[in-house]
């Protein structure tokens, strides 16, 4: 059974140092047995980057209106909060635990929304765009400009939602666009407001395979850039995000010139 110190090790010795900002994506089962539970786990990171490194899980959010069978159940759908909305299951417990632990802080573009906890937790949610929420005005940008890192714990790599980030920022043509309707409070009234942003729940344009960020990862991680290695059980990953990002920009643009 992990201990919250020994994880705390495990993560210092893959490469987190005291300051560090990351976003987290975190297969929990594949830890094992942690004493304490996932807190124990968000404590031992936490640990690893001290009190002025900030930890970041993206949220999303449940509910627009393409997941309406019926139009008539609009008026019945909660508009989005970012204190109380709970993060989507699709990327696992990971950010609806991490949202919900004292400290954290939430960010308030619904389907691009990332908790964060930590010494620059503020910092990271404030002023995320609602339109194009995975461009520079969000927490993936500033993730990015700030010389973070992104830690994949145990998450598939083509989990990597930093690389929505770089589909954003590259210069390619016939990105796929995405239009839908979700529920915000303005004014203190539920507005069902358009949003648009590149689209995330495909490849951004035709001809990429739907988990290509796998293999995007893998071919950064082939050129000697990034850290494998364990926390518990969990086959996990380390990256620079600014390197990344720029690897990512680079390989998309070679294959779809704008």
């Amino acid at each position: 059974m992990w201990t919250r110190q020994a994880l705390a090790q495990h993560a210092a010795a893959l490469g987190l140092v005291p300051g560090d900002a990351m976003l987290v994506h975190a297969g929990l089962r594949s830890v094992g047995p942690i004493l304490g539970g996932p807190d124990a786990l968000i404590g031992a990171l936490g640990d690893a980057i001290g009190p002025d490194g900030t930890i970041l899980a993206y949220c999303d959010w449940n509910y627009d209106d393409r997941d309406l069978p019926d139009p008539a159940l609009r008026a019945h759908v909660p508009p989005f909060d970012p204190l109380a909305s709970r993060a989507t299951r699709d990327n696992g417990a990971f950010p609806e635990l991490l949202r919900t632990t004292p400290g954290a802080r939430r960010s308030a573009s619904p389907g691009a929304s990332c908790a964060a906890l930590g010494g620059k937790a503020d910092w990271f949610v404030a002023d995320h765009a609602l339109d194009y929420g995975y461009g520079p005005q969000s927490p993936f940008g500033k993730l990015v400009a700030s010389g973070g890192k992104v830690l994949m714990l145990g998450a598939p790599l083509d989990t990597m939602t930093l690389l929505h980030h770089a589909e954003h920022l590259a210069d390619i043509a016939h990105k796929r666009v995405r239009r839908y309707q979700a529920p915000i409070v303005v004014d203190g009234q539920v507005v069902w407001r358009w949003f648009e942003e590149f689209d995330t729940a495909n490849p951004v344009v035709a001809g990429l395979e739907d988990d290509y960020f796998e293999g995007l990862v893998e071919d950064f991680l082939a050129t000697g850039q990034g850290r494998r290695g364990l926390i518990g059980r969990a086959p996990s990953v380390l990256v620079a995000a600014p390197a990344i990002m720029d690897f990512a920009v680079d390989w998309l643009e070679r294959r779809f010139p704008g």
